[in-house]
Parts: structure tokens; C-alpha cells; sequence
């Protein structure tokens, strides 16, 4: 799949600044002039994934960023990253520069799917089910992208229009119940009209049900997210690999469900912000000690995620520095059997054996023994403490803390429940004159 964005649709796409609402470029042509053919709009899918490879999104900060705000990273004293320090101390300003990034970025992917998902219709000769399954990986974007603006900032602007013109630019924040239907309505038009399996760097049924169990998780909606959980266990296709580092030596395993594809001309910069300065990195974080103390000795994972030069350990998951070429993984199955174990234990009269049976396929994989707990609330603590280690790195620490409500227990920069959402962008207070765009409390 060709990641690069083509001219063709940096002209047509409404490029995206700080605000949600951004102006079309004065020297864009028409954009009913340029979506002519499927083939155009497959072109225009392919650019609404390059927003995901943004530096400013899986590129780097949302898969650093959860785990620096939470305990698994830490933030060196040499290092020079002073928005990542705010990060690492839960002391962000709204004028912190990388979190506006991501804001932008991730409006970005949901703005360049509205424009094309606006001009799917108008096109001759695609079949229903062609145009559908063109929607279906829009929505995909646009659910993935909403879903996550709302988990670092709470109540958001929902878009599902295209930004053109200089109308309309004010918008309020939506309430977070509405905010998840509308993440919600757009990840099951996708699992009906998507093909069950595919090239994982173009989502599928499968993932949009991966990604709606998740979504259900964090609703705590626990009956839906088992229910989702089981069927992409059980109907996907997907294999919990026996080896986890078989997991992250090549890209588009069988484990995985959807990730997000780079090489060396659409590179991340995952390893260059992880690496020691010894190998040319940038060392502006390093895994807390706190994380390499919670390794049970044997667990094979330790070896898979954490490296040392010298005495200083440094995170090698995505582990390459010279061309950042590796995909990172969105969605995987190990998270399913998590998320329904968790989803299990949080129901009135749960099935002890079988949260401990998901459990246990995880710790048993990872070389550690069985876990025999029978009381609901440890067993809560076990799977806590199995997310955090199977997805160390993976950019989800931060949110499961904080779904859970246990950020403000865990985490001893966080001192109120007004620190479990990151500011506002200043951008976006300033530019945005709707009085319903406020800023999150305590900032």
C-alpha cells in the first residue's frame, strides 16, 4: 500500500492547523473536480491513513505519551524535551506544543475522511457494496481518531462534515455519551460492511469489532465488550502467537489485528525518542524503575521490551533506530482475551474460571505460572498488572489507569482527578470563540 499522501490529494484534502475547523487553502482546486473514479477514492483512504503516521500521532507522541504520563516511562534528567517533562510530572501547560500536535493530527484524520467519505456518493460506477466498504474504512479512521481525541481530553468536537470555506468555524465541545455514540455508529457501519480479513494496515470486520470492544471497555459496558471480545477470538482468524517476541519481528503477524504501516520514506520516530545517545538516539525517555521492578523473574516479555546499554535500560519494542520502518500495532488479540477477562470480572456473578483462564493463556505465553486467585477485586489487580506489562510501550498505561479510576491511587504525580485529562491546545481556546469550547478544569 502506498503511504505517501499523492499532490493529487494534498490539493483536494482541506489541510488542518489548529484549529478543528480549518480553511480550505486558497490555491486547492475544486475538490468536485478531482473525485472522479473509485480508484480516486481509494487514493483519498489511502490519504486519510498517512494522517495516522504523523509524528504527532502513532508516529511518536500517542505511543509515548501514555506510558510517560503514567508510570512505565520516565523522563531522563539529561533529556532536553521540556513538553515531555510537563508530560512525565502531570504538569502540562495548554501551550505545550506536542500535545497541540496531536490534537491536529488526529482532527487531521477525521477532516481528510470527512472530505472523502463527502464525495463517496457522487462517484459512478461503484457498486453499493464497493461504496460501503470505501465508508466503512473511513468511518474506521474517523471512530479511531475521535476515540482517542476523547480519551486524552474528555469531552470533544464531534466532526463528521468536511471543513471548507471559512464558515462555521466555532464549535462547541460535545458531551462524552454523545461523543461515544457517534464512535460507536461509525465502527458498526464498518464491521457490517468491511471484508474479514485483509492487509492489516487497512482496517477490517475484525478490527472495527476489535476496536468496538475496546470502546465498550472503556464505557464500562462490560456485557458488549465481552460479547466483541469473544468474537474476534473466535471468528477472526487471529492467533495468540506461542513466542510474544514473534509478535514484534515482523511486521502483520498473526496476532495481529490492525497496525499502522511505515518504511523508510513514511518513518517513525519511536526508537530515535527511546534509544540511548550511546546509538544515536535521543534517550528523552527511559523505562521508570518502577516498570522493571514490576517484571516477575522468567516473564519472556522482559527481553522482548527492554534493553541496556551500560546500566541505562532503554525500550526496544520498535526497535528500528537507522530507518523507523517497523508498523506499530493498534490492536492485537491478546488484548481481546484482557479485555474480556476484565470485562468478565467487573459483572455481577462473574465466572471466576474463565477470567482466569483468559488470564492465564497471557501469563502462560510470557513464561510465568497460573494464576489460581479466586477473589474478584486481586484478580481486577492481576489483570491491571498483566496490561501493563503485555503492553508496556504500546501507548495504553496512561488510559487504563485512568478508565479505571485508579490514576489518582497508582500514580504519584497525579493528585486529583482534574490531572486524568490533558489540557485544551491554547490554539484552539483562542481560535475557537464558541463558549461552549472551554477549557478542562484545573488548567
Amino acid at each position: 500500500m502506498k503511504k505517501h499522501i499523492l499532490l493529487f490529494f494534498i490539493m483536494t484534502a482541506t489541510l488542518f492547523s489548529c484549529d478543528v475547523l480549518d480553511v480550505e487553502p486558497k490555491s486547492s482546486i475544486d475538490a468536485s473536480a478531482a473525485f472522479k473514479t473509485k480508484e480516486d477514492i481509494d487514493k483519498g483512504i489511502l490519504g486519510a491513513y498517512s494522517y495516522l503516521q504523523s509524528l504527532s500521532y502513532y508516529g511518536r507522541s500517542d505511543v509515548i505519551f501514555p506510558d510517560l504520563a503514567a508510570d512505565n516511562l520516565s523522563h531522563p534528567i539529561s533529556a532536553t524535551a521540556s513538553e515531555y517533562r510537563e508530560i512525565a510530572n502531570n504538569n502540562i501547560l495548554p501551550e505545550n506544543g506536542s500535545v497541540g500536535g496531536m490534537w491536529k493530527a488526529m482532527y487531521g484524520s477525521i477532516n481528510v475522511a470527512n472530505n472523502v467519505i463527502d464525495k463517496v456518493p457522487g462517484i459512478p460506477n461503484m457498486t453499493d457494496a464497493e461504496r460501503n466498504k470505501a465508508l466503512g474504512e473511513l468511518y474506521f479512521i474517523r471512530a479511531l481518531s475521535h476515540f482517542n481525541l476523547m480519551n486524552y481530553f474528555g469531552a470533544i468536537p464531534i466532526k463528521i462534515t468536511p471543513t471548507v470555506g471559512v464558515g462555521n468555524l466555532d464549535v462547541p465541545r460535545d458531551p462524552v455519551e454523545q461523543v461515544y455514540s457517534q464512535i460507536i455508529n461509525d465502527l458498526l457501519f464498518a464491521s457490517e460492511n468491511l471484508p474479514a480479513s485483509g492487509n492489516k494496515v487497512r482496517t477490517s470486520k475484525y478490527a472495527a469489532k476489535a476496536l468496538l470492544a475496546r470502546v465498550f471497555l472503556y464505557k464500562k459496558d462490560y456485557a458488549q465488550a465481552a460479547t466483541l471480545a469473544t468474537e474476534v477470538i473466535d471468528n477472526g482468524g487471529y492467533t495468540l502467537l506461542g513466542n510474544y517476541a514473534d509478535v514484534f519481528a515482523a511486521d502483520q503477524s498473526a496476532e495481529s489485528i490492525f497496525e499502522i504501516y511505515f518504511s523508510q520514506t513514511e518513518r517513525n520516530r519511536i526508537a530515535e525518542y527511546n534509544f540511548p545517545t550511546s546509538l544515536n538516539g535521543r534517550r528523552e525517555v527511559e523505562p521508570s524503575k518502577d516498570l522493571l521492578a514490576a517484571y516477575e523473574p522468567g516473564d519472556k516479555r522482559y527481553a522482548t521490551s527492554i534493553a541496556f546499554a551500560g546500566t541505562s535500560a532503554y525500550a526496544i519494542k520498535y526497535d528500528d533506530l537507522s530507518l523507523g520502518a517497523d508498523n506499530f500495532i493498534v490492536l492485537r488479540l491478546a488484548d481481546m482475551y484482557l479485555i474480556r477477562a476484565e470485562a468478565e470480572a467487573s459483572k455481577t456473578g462473574a465466572n471466576i474460571a474463565a477470567i482466569q483462564n483468559d488470564i492465564n493463556k497471557i501469563r502462560l505465553r510470557a513464561n510465568l505460572s497460573p494464576t489460581a486467585e479466586g477473589s474478584i477485586s486481586q484478580l481486577q489487580r492481576i489483570i491491571e498488572k498483566e496490561r501493563r506489562i503485555e503492553f508496556a510501550f504500546e501507548g495504553q498505561r496512561w488510559f487504563d489507569l485512568v478508565r479505571t479510576e485508579r490514576a489518582v491511587a497508582v500514580l504519584p504525580n497525579v493528585n486529583s482527578i482534574n490531572q486524568t485529562l490533558f489540557p485544551i491546545p491554547s490554539d484552539e481556546i483562542q481560535t475557537n470563540n464558541d463558549p461552549g469550547m472551554t477549557q478542562n478544569p484545573g488548567y
